[in-house]
């Protein structure tokens, strides 16, 4: 499923209902989240889960899109058929500006030799005139044979005219056959362009669905808090806390958790998916009881790094959200999740995606203190309750990402987990999308 589709469903339902909760991995999964834990949930989810095509909807999306392509494309040889014949000798219009213009030379030397034949006898009567000895007969003959060359020469020219008035009309219907047959064509070609890109976005969001269809299932094996002050001052770091927990009945190998915060429009705002909206996200740092540095979460590193959480263990993670100084007042939402691996290949994602919003409020003073950058100052966090959480089981420091098959499910690569919140702005104030990236590639 594309992050489009997604934030289309998303769209709609929050047309209803402003404060919305959708959540894109676990509705591939076609498993409905349970609702967050720090906001009740949307009477509309439902509505949007039932909106979230399966693979089998999505396959019959590709058949009807193939046979809509299919059809353009046969609609477009034939729109071009029907032009390339238009200048085909034998066609019914070509025929008939063929039989006009013969017509109008037939007409034309008809004419010409009326008019030929009444000059002859204007000056044949002027020659009869001009003799002394001319008959009366002789005269009465001479103007009989003017009379009768104008009447001829007057027919022909009715006829010449006739020829090309008809001459005119052919070569008129043989325009406008061209013209919209020309029109046909470029007609057909928006309806076969518009059809084969519906077709390209059908295969690949069937694409993307049978991929990551069965990677991961949905359960409460991690289950994730996430708490915060409920105003933010632009430019001054806020912390916020997040504990994950081992709920099932065993040791979990590889835990990560993921946090986004975003700003979110006023309620006049118009954004769609179209806005450019990555500006609108808000950094975020972590630090951990084995991680004591503030780390910045990014899209190349993304995850917060539990490591091995043994079962019924806890892990607090520290969350510093620093709002750009610039930034109006307004409101803003951070939200979280987590998904785990073990080595038997097993894996999952947390049922549970808390979201917790706030409010901006402007910088004060007329300098307003730039975002602080990451620095060696150790945070004060809150004490773990178990996990083994050893970076180096995790690939090196904590700067660098953790590697394996879990952070190979979900969004695929274009859609990383930043810009995927970004999506959230366009559901309205409150409303959220959590998407995971897909890491391609990530070494087992």
């Amino acid at each position: 499923m594309k992050i489009r589709r997604i934030l289309a469903t998303a769209v709609a339902a929050a047309v209803t209902t402003p404060a919305l909760f959708l959540s894109a991995a676990p509705a591939f999964a076609d498993t409905k989240p349970a609702a967050p834990q720090s906001q009740k949930p949307s009477s509309h989810e439902d509505d949007i889960d039932d909106e979230m095509p399966s693979i089998e909807e999505l396959k019959a999306a590709v058949a009807v899109a193939q046979k809509a392509y299919d059809e353009a494309v046969a609609d477009l040889a034939a729109a071009k058929a029907d032009l390339k014949a238009l200048d085909k000798a034998d066609h019914p219009l070509q025929v008939k500006i063929s039989d006009a213009t013969k017509a109008v030379d037939a007409a034309a030397a008809a004419k010409t030799a009326a008019d030929d034949k009444l000059a002859k006898a204007v000056q044949a009567e002027k020659d009869v005139l001009a003799k002394p000895d001319a008959t009366e007969q002789e005269k009465a003959d001479a103007a009989a044979a003017v009379t009768t060359a104008k009447t001829a020469a007057a027919e022909a020219a009715t006829l010449k005219k006739t020829a090309d008035d008809e001459a005119v009309k052919a070569f008129k219907a043989l325009f406008d056959a061209k013209e919209a047959a020309t029109r046909g064509v470029r007609l057909a070609e928006k309806v076969e362009k518009t059809t084969k890109q519906e077709l390209a976005d059908a295969k690949e969001e069937l694409k993307f669905a049978e991929e990551i269809e069965g990677e991961c299932k949905v359960d409460d094996a991690v289950d994730v808090t996430l708490s915060g002050p409920k105003t933010v001052t632009a430019g001054q770091p806020a912390v916020f806390s997040l504990r994950v927990t081992n709920t099932s009945d065993r040791a979990l190998d590889v835990v990560d958790a993921f946090a986004t915060a975003v700003r979110l429009p006023k309620p006049d705002e118009v954004i769609d998916d179209e806005t450019v909206l990555e500006g609108r996200l808000i950094p975020i740092e972590w630090s951990s009881p084995d991680v004591l540095e503030w780390t910045p979460i990014t899209d190349k590193y993304e995850s917060i790094e539990v490591g091995k959480l043994a079962k019924g263990a806890s892990y607090d993670v520290k969350l510093r959200i620093t709002v750009d100084a610039k930034a109006p007042a307004g409101r803003g939402v951070a939200f979280a999740y987590a998904e785990y691996e073990n080595k038997d290949g097993s894996c999952g994602l947390g049922e549970d995606y808390p979201d917790v919003e706030f409010s901006i409020l402007a910088a004060k003073g007329d300098k307003p203190k730039p975002t602080p950058s990451p620095s060696t100052t150790t945070p004060t966090p809150a004490p773990s309750t178990g996990g083994n959480h050893n970076t180096t089981q995790q690939g090196g420091s904590s700067n660098t990402p953790v590697k394996g098959s879990l952070a190979a499910t979900g969004a695929n690569d274009t859609l990383p987990l930043g810009i995927a919140a970004a999506g959230a702005v366009a559901l309205g104030a409150g409303a959220l999308v959590v998407a995971r990236r897909r890491k391609a590639g990530a070494d087992a």
